[in-house]
């Protein structure tokens, strides 16, 4: 697969139209247009923005032989349906149970951004206090997340107030800790 192709099928996984996608990006649909098409290329900073909303590897975008390994399903959904209880803390917690019924194991994780190496050197030298880049994305993104284990798969499952993301992780997680694209999760409790 080119770099375009990979593009476009990671693109059209992760539920963004190339209008979505330049928007995030701060570029115009004709460039994510002439990417896809293996017209033009990003320039690094592009590309590290794709990886990390598209939750792909720059290795996996630009090696032309790796095919995509995880694949994310995004479903609408409205929290006011569930109710909490049992083993269902909140909402999201009976969102997900609902959703996945035949769970082996359901893990509650809580996920901080993991810092590049500018805002790690910002924090550190800058910032009058430490951990303003993790509190400006915990503001910014109140989604709740878990991971999900079947008999035979792992799914990482984001769950925001409209939708439910769900993507089948390439490699099984055993760590209670673990590090996925540019955020850190770690395992918060138990749902079943």
């Amino acid at each position: 697969m080119t770099f375009g192709e990979k593009l476009k099928n990671a693109r059209q996984q992760a539920g963004y139209s190339q209008e979505e996608l330049a928007g995030k990006l701060s570029v115009s649909r004709s460039a994510v247009a002439k990417w896809e098409t293996d017209k033009g290329m990003p320039d690094i900073e592009n590309l590290k923005g794709i990886a990390a909303l598209l939750n792909v590897s720059i290795d996996y975008l630009l090696d032309e032989g790796e095919a995509l390994s995880m694949t994310n399903l995004r479903e609408a959904i409205c929290l006011d349906d569930y109710e909490k209880g049992g083993k269902a803390r909140s909402k999201q917690d009976a969102a997900v149970l609902a959703k996945f019924p035949q769970a082996v194991q359901i893990y509650a994780l809580v996920r901080n951004k993991k810092l590049s190496k500018v805002e790690h050197l910002l924090e550190w030298t800058v910032m009058p206090s430490f951990g303003i880049f993790e509190a400006v994305d915990q503001i910014n993104n109140n989604a709740s997340y878990y991971l999900v284990e079947t008999d035979k798969k792992q799914y990482l499952v984001c769950v925001s107030k409209e939708f439910m993301d769900t993507t089948e992780l390439a490699r099984c997680i055993t760590e209670k800790k673990f590090v996925i694209g540019s955020n850190r999760f770690s395992r918060l409790y138990t749902l079943k």
